[in-house]
């Protein structure tokens, strides 16, 4: 049987990721195919580490690209951070902080774990309290935690664990474009990010930067594959237990020696480095605003349609907003609705949040006003169908409001 080309539906990705790519970045993409020791490709590896310091806003030579999903730059950096036994500890605000201790226990680590309640954050006092309690050799934490919205205050947390020798990892896939970030003034060590959210492009790329503590560690355990390693170099302690996300070697791949370790996804390259160049461009600050803009548009508009907003909204994410679901109706069915009536998808969650919020988001490419505004008007017709009195055009009426 014959298989037709492929040719999606058209869709307004309004849900917590991954969200529309830039039209910019999608055309990047179909750039040629060159070789990955061409001098062009090498040139925009480097283009593209330089660029990736800004939106970082880090000093960091370090800072490149895993190839992969942001799971994969989490993976990358725990699995060469840590070694059996290293003890470990990760503060859980939502699903994400449970994938950290999981990868961490995958790694071997002996991993210690606070929580706090779906819908909060730590304050970075409580944090560090633990920290001087259980003394980790790693501090693994999640800045954007999209299963509840929240995002974690970071301030100080980094300067202290530096004094005391813990290395700091932080998990930015969700926040890292749409909310204040900044590696170097944080004294952050490892921060991992992914294209599918605020950077607006496809999934399939994870940026990362180490500081030079980090890469220290990293490379203290570097071990050279046999056939092309030099004569006479010698491996160094633990073998990191990943060939593919090995950042040991990574490095050396992205650094000058350009030690041959995997071939470059070249067409996913050009998209990280186009989402990198667009951001640069309009400004990190300019950015941040943008998604502060729209996000508040966005949650205005829902309370304008008599909706609760779920969890401390003093600390949510500026990109993504969680809504109460409201009684008699069928969440799922509603999603169905948005998604099949009106081409929009909006989210659902994990945990003890499923069947409860809807997660709608505002990052990326979509973090605009025609996005805000049809989004909240199809919200209008599903909840009305649905039989909940809603006040006529209240959502798009509120968000108009924090536009004008």
């Amino acid at each position: 049987m014959p298989v037709e080309p492929i040719n999606p539906p058209p869709r307004l990705l309004m849900g917590p990721g991954p969200v529309d790519a830039d039209p910019r970045v999608l055309r990047s993409m179909a750039a040629p195919l060159i070789g990955q020791y061409d001098p062009a490709m090498t040139a925009y590896m480097d283009e593209t580490s330089a660029l990736y310091r800004d939106v970082f806003r880090t000093t960091n030579d370090a800072t490149l690209l895993v190839d992969g999903t942001s799971r994969a730059g989490i993976e990358a950096a725990l699995v060469s951070l840590l070694e059996p036994g290293d003890r470990v500890l990760v503060p859980v605000l939502g699903r994400f902080g449970h994938l950290l201790r999981e990868i961490a226990e995958r790694c071997g680590a002996d991993v210690h774990v606070i929580e706090t309640d779906w819908g909060t954050v730590f304050e970075p006092q409580q944090i560090l309290a633990e920290v001087d309690r259980v003394r980790p050799k790693v501090l693994a934490m999640v800045q954007g935690d999209t299963s509840t919205t929240m995002c974690q205050p970071l301030e100080g947390i980094g300067a202290v664990c530096r004094e005391r020798d813990v290395l700091t990892y932080v998990d930015v896939t969700a926040s890292l474009g749409g909310n204040t970030f900044a590696m170097d003034d944080l004294q952050l060590d490892v921060a991992t990010a992914g294209l599918q959210k605020c950077l607006g492009g496809p999934s399939g790329s994870a940026p990362i930067t180490l500081s030079p503590a980090a890469v220290e560690v990293v490379t203290a355990r570097k071990h050279t594959e046999a056939g092309i390693r030099d004569a006479g170099e010698v491996d160094h302690g633990e073998r990191i237990r990943s060939n593919y996300f090995d950042l040991a070697m990574i490095l050396d791949y992205w650094g000058p020696r350009r030690l041959n370790h995997h071939t470059e996804a070249t067409s996913m390259l050009y998209a990280a480095r186009e989402c990198a160049r667009l951001l640069v461009t309009e400004g990190m600050d300019a950015a941040v605003e943008r998604h502060r803009l729209h996000g508040e548009a966005m949650t205005a508009g829902v309370r304008g349609l008599g909706l609760e907003v779920f969890g401390d909204v003093a600390h949510k994410m500026n990109n993504v907003v969680a809504v109460e679901i409201p009684d008699g109706i069928d969440g799922d069915a509603a999603r169905t609705a948005m998604l099949t009536d009106f081409g929009i998808e909006i989210g659902t969650s994990f945990g003890p949040l499923h069947g409860r919020v809807w997660r709608i988001g505002t990052m990326g490419y979509n973090a605009r006003t025609d996005a805000v505004l049809t989004t909240l008007a199809a919200l209008e017709q599903v909840l009305r169908a649905g039989g909940v009195a809603v006040p006529p055009a209240g959502g798009v009426a509120a968000a108009k409001e924090v536009y004008a």
